[in-house]
């Protein structure tokens, strides 16, 4: 049996195609619908991280990147190092996850130790100021360690955030939280907790906080992305992808956070525009698309 190579030639040269177009597709599909308040188109992202990138600005106080409660460390370093580039803070930024330690007072512990020791001189009742980008739980580990409970002053002291900008952090509560689970992280994520109620004392905070979100996200449900009575800054995400998993990539949001770090201009107008119906979103990936 012979096979005529240049059939086979044609047929991967299609098929080459064909994969291209799809993916050229998909990228453009994350654009719809977009977001009066925030229309960057994602390839326009791309392109202004690139610009960003070749010409770095200087951050104005250190950044700490905080991962999300299934973050090994990767998502949290990758963020870090995309936003670095475009800030030319490498010596500036670190990263902190939180495996292996499973609530949230330890988890605040352990953010506010790598501060002190990769940004020492703070006083002794709170870290040096820094900006916060955090993904997710990340987002609610920040606003307890900023927080400090009188029960805990006398552990630790407060993260002193300039300004936190969360990516699909469970403000309000978490949908899925409600699963039953013996992770006790989640049951603090249900919306009324008595850890989310503790946290929200002193309502509204005393920094900056800038809430973004892949829409939709079944996982947290958009909504509770902000904090309460405010609108997250939303961009739809890609179908078949997971919007919670894949926001802290996302070109967009990257590209904003970058903008404001650097002083400059975001692309983000207020006043945040409202969350566009649900009818309007595309199939999503994994456990989203079975909810």
């Amino acid at each position: 049996m012979t096979i005529d190579i240049r059939l086979f030639c044609s047929s991967c040269r299609r098929f080459t195609a064909w994969c291209l177009s799809c993916h050229v597709l998909l990228g453009c599909s994350a654009d719809q619908p977009l977001n009066p308040s925030f229309p960057l188109k994602v390839v326009d992202a791309k392109r202004a991280i690139d610009d960003m990138k070749r010409s770095p600005g200087a951050l104005e106080r250190p950044m700490v990147v905080v991962g999300g409660i299934l973050d090994p460390g990767d998502g949290a370093e990758s963020l870090a190092a995309a936003l670095a580039e475009t800030c030319g803070g490498e010596r500036k930024v670190i990263s902190v996850c939180f495996c292996g330690v499973y609530d949230f007072d330890r988890c605040a512990q352990r953010l506010v130790e790598a501060v002190e020791k990769a940004f020492p001189g703070g006083e002794p009742d709170q870290t040096i100021e820094v900006d916060v980008v955090a993904t997710s739980m990340g987002g609610l580990i920040a606003r307890h360690a900023a927080n400090m409970p009188s029960e805990l002053a006398a552990k630790r002291p407060r993260l002193n955030i300039a300004r936190l900008f969360t990516i699909s952090t469970p403000h309000r509560g978490a949908s899925l939280a409600v699963t039953p689970t013996i992770d006790r992280r989640v049951v603090d994520m249900r919306a009324g907790s008595d850890f989310l109620n503790r946290i929200n004392v002193g309502f509204p905070p005393t920094y900056e906080v800038v809430a973004y979100v892949c829409v939709p996200d079944y996982v947290i449900g958009e909504r509770n992305a902000a904090l309460m009575g405010q609108t997250p800054w939303w961009v739809a995400s890609a179908p078949f992808t997971s919007s919670h998993l894949c926001a802290n990539d996302d070109p967009r949001i990257i590209a904003d956070i970058a903008r404001r770090l650097r002083g400059e201009q975001p692309f983000t107008t207020d006043p945040p525009s409202p969350l566009p119906r649900r009818g309007l979103f595309r199939p999503q990936a994994g456990v989203e698309a079975r909810r």
